[in-house]
């Protein structure tokens, strides 16, 4: 499918597409305080885990405007418990497949029925949950610079989400099922999406600077012992 024939991305909907834009959910100081929290990290990383920045929680928060924008999907118990930072630039211009999100990050290693396999990912400890756990959460991603067509936005395959775990070998096919939509993006714009729903990102053909905070927020608690690791 040509991008030409992919469709508006502002008739998405969460449901039943699985993705929905909030345009203009953080204003310039909320995106002035997010340029100071990052600015110390490296640059050089297509993404980083983030763990213990205090100056996170107010945007986090339920009543703030990216964890309100979660808890409007998840209801009032939706909380943060894993979040990246890409920084995609001329000079680390990547692409990365179509794929599901398939893992959560935990706080330390128990045996529970149905989790694994285990896996470290920039040193957090990662697990691969049942489907359903992965079902119940949402994933939001906060844009620090302008992300137009031509500078690889996130593609969704809309309703993907509906199909559970999809095999590597059927994902072509699922993607051509179910469409591609281009979540292009402002500044100081939200995307939220069902965490599990396919999608990818293509090398920028004008690429600039593309900053985003990506938040996976979840409602309840894991079983069997297991501690999400937050933030």
């Amino acid at each position: 499918m040509a991008s030409s024939d992919w469709p508006d991305p502002n008739a998405l909907r969460f449901s039943p597409h699985g993705a929905q834009r909030r345009a203009s959910a953080l204003t310039k100081a909320d995106l002035d305080g997010l340029e100071a929290t990052f600015a110390g990290l490296p640059t050089n990383r297509a993404g980083i885990r983030l763990r213990g920045l205090p100056a996170l929680r107010p945007l986090l928060a339920a009543d703030g405007p990216v964890g309100a924008a979660a808890a409007a999907v998840l209801g009032s118990a939706a909380r943060p418990v894993r979040a990246i930072l890409f920084d995609k630039t001329p000079a680390a211009n990547w692409a990365l497949a179509w794929h599901q999100d398939r893992t959560v990050s935990v706080m330390r290693r128990v045996e529970v029925d149905g989790f694994g396999p285990w896996t470290v990912k920039d040193g957090q400890l990662h697990v691969a949950p049942p489907f359903a756990v992965l079902a119940g959460m949402v994933t939001l991603r906060v844009h620090l610079d302008p992300v137009p067509v031509t500078n690889a936005p996130l593609l969704v395959a809309p309703g993907s989400h509906h199909l559970g775990r999809v095999p590597e070998t059927e994902i072509a096919g699922a993607v051509r099922r179910c469409g591609i939509a281009a979540c292009v993006a402002e500044a100081g714009d939200i995307w939220i999406y069902a965490t599990p729903i396919l999608h990818a990102s293509e090398a920028a053909r004008q690429p600039a600077r593309r900053r985003v905070l990506q938040v996976d927020f979840a409602a309840g608690a894991l079983p069997g012992g297991l501690e999400w690791a937050g933030l």
